[in-house]
């Protein structure tokens, strides 16, 4: 019966899940480890790689401040609600509602995509100076 209920009133939300957040974070740091792995051996790159760190630093520092600051205000209004119910829910942006699975994926996918990206190009790197030192 809550099930059903569920399904003819999707909850619409105005606030990303804070497991959103949480996987804008480790997907962060994913893609700083990975840069730093993959090229950090190279001692023209320190400088770039220290740049990148910095500006993926704020990129996660950014949905953990606002993070935080829901945690810290959750118990005025209530707390988050079940993933399972907030992604078959609705996210309600200035532009207009959408589902809120896809607006959770396009927030995450460009990160991911340098994440994955990253770890791919370093691993084409290793292959092809391993490769050049034969």
């Amino acid at each position: 019966m809550a099930e059903e209920a569920r399904r003819h009133n999707p909850l619409i939300s105005t606030h990303l899940h804070p497991l959103v957040y949480l996987a804008a974070v480790g997907l962060g740091l994913w893609f700083v480890t990975a840069v730093w792995i993959g090229f950090g051996g190279y001692e023209d790159m320190e400088l770039p790689l220290w740049v990148v760190s910095g500006l993926f630093l704020m990129a996660v520092a950014i949905p953990s401040a606002i993070w935080l600051t829901w945690w810290r205000h959750a118990d005025a209004r209530g707390k988050a609600p079940p993933l399972r119910d907030w992604v078959s829910g609705d996210f309600e942006t200035a532009q207009g509602r959408r589902k809120a699975a896809s607006a959770a994926v396009e927030m995450l996918l460009p990160i991911a995509a340098a994440a994955f990206g990253m770890n791919l190009l370093g691993i084409v790197f290793y292959v092809a100076e391993a490769g050049a030192m034969h």
